[in-house]
């Protein structure tokens, strides 16, 4: 493990004290379906401080247990010591990756992750293709397969392609009068399978007439290869992101992302990342600045929810579920309802704040029983409201609901925040 890691975290002054404590177990997404204390907050720094007093093996068990944590940092928002435990373990999931290499499947989408001009061929097959394999549920973009697969059962729900992605769809400039100019990081599910927040969030910009710049040589965050150890691919399109925003951010009032893993990782995951990188450490932290989510920047820098009061009220009810990305690591949740209540009635459900159970990369291929597992409170959640719409500004999580309410059943339907507030400027 990288020796500045005792900068981040000190595990010889707080093991005893961690393993006296117990507050995270309850909250703890993989505890609740695995309740096994080797795989919770405190079993994990346990192994954490044996690995790095060099007591620990890193074996396949260990590999096993350290990839079944969801990262969910539930366990950090409610430590009396914020101990970085989500920080830690994807530090040692790139020593796992270099020790054991990481698998073709995953290596294939992270080279996918690095190039935009191969993702965008690679999600034009498949959309040409995908109704040779799966089965079209248009109404919500998403699709299940046809065939009994190993990982890919024919009951799992997954989201669909479109024919042309969000940033092939515009222009990379878009004038709405000049008054006031913003950049869109649009992410990657964003682009290809859910475009609607895309072009929703067009609307919007439209409406409270500011330009928008789609900065369209934008590389994939690298969320889903940062959680996966996958460290080369960060490091690449990290630093090329970094480069691009310098160039437009002087131009721009803000960067505004309406997907809060993406909106995480450029903001606080590239400063973690840089941690022994000085000089890139710096410039992430000054040009990120300008990054936003995209409801945190409408409710606070214009003046949408005066203009949603005045429009028609909606009969439809949301409830709304708390992206982990969004509230634990940004603090941003009353923004999104803030606008929707002023055309929706939100009916909250018993935890919105609960992992939906997402988890990356791994625990959608490999262990995804447990990705399963525990989507199932979340999606009784949401059907006890009896909502006509969840939302959440997260893909991630859109798709793992969907999947969920899927499984059990629930006619809900997902739309991120986005869409709601475009229909409801849509109305006289």
């Amino acid at each position: 493990m990288d020796k500045n890691l005792e900068d981040i975290f000190s595990f010889d002054a707080i093991a005893d004290d961690c393993v006296k404590c117990g507050k995270c177990i309850p909250v703890c997404t993989i505890h609740n379906v695995n309740a096994d204390e080797v795989t919770s907050p405190r079993g994990f720094i346990d192994l954490l401080g044996a690995y790095k007093r060099g007591n620990l093996e890193l074996d396949k068990t260990a590999k096993d247990i350290f990839e079944s944590c969801f990262l969910c940092t539930a366990c950090v928002e409610v430590c009396p010591k914020s101990l970085p435990t989500d920080m830690i373990i994807e530090q040692v999931r790139s020593d796992i990756a270099q020790k054991y290499g990481i698998a073709w499947y995953k290596k294939a989408f992270f080279l996918l992750l690095r190039h935009r001009w191969l993702n965008d061929l690679a999600f034009k097959l498949g959309w040409v293709f995908q109704t040779c394999g799966f089965k079209i549920r248009a109404d919500i973009d998403s699709m299940t397969s046809r065939f009994e697969i190993p990982m890919l059962k024919a009951d799992r729900l997954l989201p669909s392609l479109r024919k042309t992605s969000f940033l092939n769809a515009h222009k990379e400039n878009i004038n709405n009068g000049g008054k006031r100019k913003v950049a869109i990081f649009i992410g990657c599910l964003g682009n290809y399978n859910y475009r609607n927040i895309g072009d929703s969030l067009l609307e919007i910009l439209e409406y409270l007439e500011i330009d928008a710049f789609l900065a369209k040589d934008q590389k994939c965050c690298s969320a889903p290869a940062y959680f996966t150890g996958d460290f080369d691919t960060v490091d690449y399109n990290a630093k090329f992101n970094i480069e691009y925003f310098e160039k437009f951010a002087d131009d721009v009032e803000a960067i505004i992302v309406p997907e809060a893993t993406c909106s995480a990782m450029l903001k606080i995951d590239y400063e973690h990342y840089f941690h022994n990188q000085p000089e890139w450490q710096e410039r992430a932290c000054k040009v990120m600045k300008k990054v936003y989510m995209a409801t945190e920047w409408l409710q606070n820098h214009t003046e949408l929810e005066s203009i949603l009061a005045k429009k028609k009220q909606n009969t439809k009810i949301v409830t709304y579920h708390d992206p982990c990305h969004a509230r634990k690591m940004q603090g941003i949740h009353e923004e999104p309802r803030s606008l929707i209540r002023q055309n929706y009635k939100i009916v909250e459900m018993s935890d919105p704040n609960s992992c939906c159970g997402f988890g990356g990369v791994t625990m959608q291929s490999e262990k995804y029983h447990f990705a399963k597992a525990a989507g199932t409170p979340k999606a009784a959640m949401i059907k006890e409201t009896k909502a006509d719409v969840v939302s959440a500004e997260c893909s991630a999580c859109r798709m793992q609901i969907n999947a969920s309410m899927n499984y059990a059943e629930v006619e809900t339907v997902f739309k991120n925040p986005i869409e709601l507030i475009a229909d409801a400027l849509r109305e006289e």
